[in-house]
């Protein structure tokens, strides 16, 4: 059995692509500008599996 390294399963290979207004876009990149944000891929993730996990830790299941 072959084993898998770490950085292997967290390799990112599905794309997904949105796609924003002029307005959505602009905002957007000044919002990168004044921050000083350079990976706007990583910061995109970042913004929204923050927001996922919150609401799945108020969606989760409670026995009482």
């Amino acid at each position: 059995m072959k084993k898998n390294k770490p950085k292997e399963k967290l390799k990112r290979k599905h794309r997904l692509t949105i796609y924003l207004n002029d307005r959505e876009l602009r905002v957007f990149l000044r919002y990168c500008r004044k921050y000083g944000i350079k990976n706007k891929a990583q910061f995109i993730r970042q913004v929204v599996f923050t927001r996922i996990l919150e609401d799945y830790d108020k969606d989760y299941p409670k026995l009482f």
